[in-house]
């Protein structure tokens, strides 16, 4: 297949999520992957890595970044909606996810100085221990609503600035307090794009009414399968295995299937319900070169797709 890339006036390729669109990439299997997620309410300028190019304290920033990593974890800086005085002392709110499949947590709350986080028991939320996690940031509080966070630095990449924003701004009317925009959540491509916590559900090329209908649908216990990039809790490849065996069986229930085995060539996916399916996911290779962010070059880009499911009790 041969697709030309639209450049800009330098030459160099214009939005890469219009390139993903015209390409018809897969979004299966291009979330992140993290057992848990902090992220920190923090107006002003954010730059193209916010955590150190923000008006969050750098060393902070950078030490708890690090910190998250190492324990599995997800750290990003949140904004309401719309125009704020980020020059105007303030409470930072802050929200702690835990995405383990039947065992997800959100805790909110504010802090008048992200510093105060670093006494936060990062394993406590990888494992999913809420009482040691509330513990350690009294702070916190469990919170009962999930929330969406939609990616708008344009800093990090202009189609999240172009495309993510007008969503979150009208979102913000209809539901809020349940939507901030976000730092960066990978996969600028695929722009929209949306994390819902405490799920840990990605979505992209979001639009406005699948972004509602995201939420809605988190309130009884469900995903939403139109643009589903995968749970961050699951490896890419279990991402992939999940979707497919959702799409096979219209199961929308949000913690209705895991991945129970991996190996090089198959997922297991389980049932609440004692079904099973083996789901063969391969690698290849695809053509055109694309750029994965935008202002950069296309390069040569591997993607994971989904053989034929095959039900457990047909092995």
């Amino acid at each position: 297949m041969r697709v030309s890339v639209r450049t800009d006036a330098t030459g160099r390729p214009g939005l890469c999520s219009t390139f993903c669109r015209v390409l018809n990439e897969p979004l299966p299997g291009t979330a992140v992957v993290a057992t848990g997620w902090v992220v920190v309410e923090q107006p002003g300028p954010w730059g193209a890595k916010a955590a150190t190019q923000s008006h969050l304290d750098p060393v902070f920033g950078s030490e708890f970044d690090d910190a998250c990593k190492k324990a599995d974890l997800r750290f990003g800086l949140i904004r309401t909606p719309g125009k704020h005085n980020d020059a105007v002392p303030r409470a930072h709110q802050v929200y702690v996810a835990c995405t383990l499949p039947g065992h997800s947590w959100l805790l909110g709350g504010s802090v008048r100085d992200p510093v105060q986080l670093a006494s936060l028991d990062l394993d406590a939320v990888r494992r999913g221990d809420l009482d040691a996690a509330l513990t350690s940031c009294p702070e916190l509080t469990p919170v009962n609503e999930s929330v969406l966070l939609v990616c708008t630095n344009g800093k990090r990449d202009e189609c999240c600035a172009i495309l993510g924003r007008p969503i979150v701004n009208a979102l913000a009317e209809l539901t809020p307090g349940r939507v901030w925009e976000a730092d960066h959540l990978g996969g600028h491509r695929f722009a929209p794009t949306a994390t819902l916590l405490p799920a840990g559900t990605m979505h992209g090329h979001l639009d406005l009414e699948t972004a509602g209908a995201i939420l809605a649908a988190s309130d009884r216990g469900e995903t939403v399968l139109n643009n589903l990039r995968g749970r961050t809790t699951w490896s890419k490849r279990g991402q992939v295995a999940e979707i497919a065996v959702r799409h096979l069986i219209g199961e929308v229930g949000l913690d209705s299937l895991g991945v129970i085995a991996e190996d090089l060539e198959n997922v297991t996916i389980s049932h609440v319900d004692g079904r099973t399916w083996t789901v063969p996911v391969s690698s290849e290779s695809v053509d055109p070169p694309r750029p994965e962010s935008c202002g950069k070059e296309p390069f040569a880009m591997s993607i994971l797709r989904a053989g034929t499911v095959i039900p457990g009790d047909l092995r």
